[in-house]
């Protein structure tokens, strides 16, 4: 009973733990032709807009107006992030552009969730990285062990895999989006929960969902799935053609 108590402890931690890739940050590039259009940019359960920051400087090097939303992960549900992030972010796109989504992990289940209440007329296109669109096993194992709730809020307890699931609730997609889903996992421990292949936190399948216009794995983890340049690259070329490039996925296998 102790050792199964401490190995759910670990867990817990594990999973909303912040690992933070050893890398410098990017050159500054000059912006090239604007694109009239805007990318709203949505990071993932227990990190901040930092984690979200290489993907938004070069969005903005391609041409894009990037605005990298931040946002209390853990302090509210998933409705509520939602719709105050969301129509935060909406105020600052420029007038007439069109809007994009990028998204990590739970800031794709945030996209979800607004679109089921809300309408937007200029919408474009979704890229969302590593999203538990099915729900994480993880969440259904962890969710009713002491200390789940503390460490990953509201939102957290939201994901399981369960009918009562909020992105179970949310039905098929009715927009323009691409799914790119890890293959690598550095959380050995959670992915004892996961069916494999899995990105540590979220199962391949578990990313899919009903309605996308594409779907593309990569040999990463789920913590670095938005700093990874490969993601990067087809994060751009999924804004740009509505698909992934399989001729640069190829390279990557």
């Amino acid at each position: 009973m102790m050792l199964t108590r401490s190995f759910n402890l670990l867990a817990i931690i594990v999973f909303s733990a912040v690992c933070p890739q050893a890398e410098a940050d990017p050159p500054e590039d000059e912006s090239i032709a604007d694109k009239q259009s805007c990318v709203l940019l949505l990071h993932g359960l227990a990190r901040s807009a930092r984690s979200m920051k290489k993907l938004a400087k070069h969005l903005e090097s391609e041409g894009y107006q990037a605005i990298n939303l931040d946002y209390p992960s853990r302090a509210e549900t998933i409705q509520e992030l939602a719709r105050k992030t969301i129509s935060n972010g909406l105020t600052q796109c420029t007038d007439g552009y069109t809007v994009n989504f990028v998204t990590h992990s739970l800031g794709g289940i945030l996209v979800r969730q607004y679109l089921s209440k809300q309408q937007i007329p200029s919408l474009g296109r979704v890229v969302m990285l590593g999203p538990p669109n099915k729900g994480s096993q993880v969440v259904d194992r962890l969710k009713d062990v002491s200390g789940f709730g503390f460490v990953n809020g509201l939102a957290g307890g939201q994901l399981g895999t369960g009918e009562d699931s909020i992105p179970n609730q949310l039905g098929a997609a009715n927009f323009e989006v691409g799914i790119i889903a890890g293959t690598r996992t550095i959380n050995p421990i959670l992915s004892l929960m996961l069916p494999n292949p899995d990105d540590g936190k979220v199962s391949v399948a578990n990313t899919k969902l009903e309605g996308m216009s594409d779907h593309l794995t990569l040999p990463v983890s789920h913590p670095f799935l938005m700093k990874n340049k490969h993601a990067i690259r087809q994060v751009t070329y999924f804004l740009d053609h509505g698909r992934f490039d399989r001729d640069e996925e190829k390279k990557n296998k």
